[in-house]
């Protein structure tokens, strides 16, 4: 039994009829509830529930602070190369985009390193595109353990791997993958990745089932916001998260929200989330579960960042810079996807204090209980 097992039991348009078919009698009854249920989720995501923001926004923050305290985890995200062998028409790293691509060596590592320590960080995100044998298993077995000898906590975000693979990087040092289906529509999914491995979207289904069974502390899950309906994508994500919950209870989980951002050859969303909108999903997620972790990266503008910091929000990047060599080199390659909240680490680290939230660098040790 994986995932995608259960995934077969799910229509997208059954569960889009019924996110919109929800009243304000269906989202009154899911805020008086004490816990929520996949149902209740709906109503908290559907248009009905718009009018209801500020008594949503009210109680996520409530369980937010109960749960996380004033706490929020800093990370920076690492890119070690943008070589890709998958055509995806919304990313900057796709094969078919004409680029100048770099993988950096051990000694670029080190130097990229050094100047993301300067800034305070001491939990990194490891992003590389998805290219087996150039960036696969021989390059981590090396790579992993010189950046571990810098950082306390370490994730990555790199192509879907078999779980052998994924126990072999814990024992390197390991510590959480993200790994986002982009979105849960199988048609839309071939729509969008067109060559490659990412092509097979059951395998990528069932990545976070490998993670689990490999022992990885922390997983991470979400949608591309925009590929396609957001509501019903935003669904799949929370019933992911509740499987995984279910069936691997070991782990700690994570959702992130990002939204389609400009990038080489880009696309145009099919779904335009507001940032109403996405407010809303963030409160959702929080309501139908206190425990998970809520990350909002850069992609987002600082105003926006900073408005929804107490709403539910437990982890935040800062001072990004999305394509390899971007913190020690002068010369820029090809980012794959445009920034918004340019801020410098220290500046948001302000923003966060004023707005009286403590910040901690690194991420929470394994065997962390609350």
């Amino acid at each position: 039994m994986a995932f995608s097992d259960h995934w077969q039991t799910l229509n997208w348009d059954d569960i889009r009829l019924s996110i919109y078919s929800k009243t304000e009698a269906d989202v009154q009854r899911a805020l008086a509830k004490p816990k929520r249920n996949l149902e209740d989720f709906k109503a908290l995501i559907s248009p009905a529930a718009e009018p209801f923001l500020e008594a949503m926004a009210q109680q996520a923050a409530a369980l937010t602070r109960r749960r996380f305290g004033y706490t929020v985890n800093f990370y920076v995200p690492l890119y070690l190369s943008n070589l890709c062998a998958n055509a995806c028409t919304y990313c900057g790293f796709s094969m078919e985009n004409r680029i100048k691509r770099r993988t950096l060596s051990l000694d670029d590592i080190e130097r990229e390193c050094e100047a993301i320590k300067a800034m305070n960080f001491d939990s990194i995100l490891l992003v590389t595109g998805e290219h087996q044998t150039k960036v696969g298993m021989d390059y981590f077995r090396t790579s992993v353990p010189a950046i571990k000898h810098h950082f306390s906590y370490l994730a990555m975000e790199v192509q879907p791997m078999e779980t052998k693979d994924y126990a072999e990087l814990k024992g390197l040092g390991l510590d959480a993958v993200m790994v986002y289906q982009e979105t849960y529509n199988r048609s839309t999914y071939a729509e969008h990745h067109l060559r490659g491995n990412k092509t097979d979207f059951a395998f990528r289904l069932d990545t976070p089932d490998r993670l689990a069974q490999a022992g990885i502390d922390k997983i991470g899950i979400g949608a591309l916001i925009g590929l396609d309906e957001w509501r019903t994508d935003c669904f799949f994500v929370a019933s992911h998260l509740e499987y995984m919950e279910r069936t691997y209870w070991r782990s700690r989980y994570s959702i992130s929200f990002p939204r389609l951002r400009p990038c080489e050859g880009a696309v145009q969303p099919k779904s335009v989330m507001t940032d109403r909108q996405m407010v809303q999903l963030i409160c959702a997620y929080r309501l139908l579960n206190s425990e998970v972790e809520l990350s909002l990266s850069t992609r987002e503008s600082p105003e926006f960042r900073d408005k929804v910091l107490p709403l539910g929000i437990t982890s935040m990047s800062a001072a990004s810079k999305t394509q390899p060599g971007g913190y020690a080199d002068d010369e820029p390659e090809l980012e794959q996807f445009s920034v918004s909240d340019e801020r410098s680490a220290s500046a948001v680290a302000n923003a966060v204090k004023a707005a009286g939230f403590e910040v901690v660098w690194k991420d929470w040790e394994q065997g962390y209980s609350g």
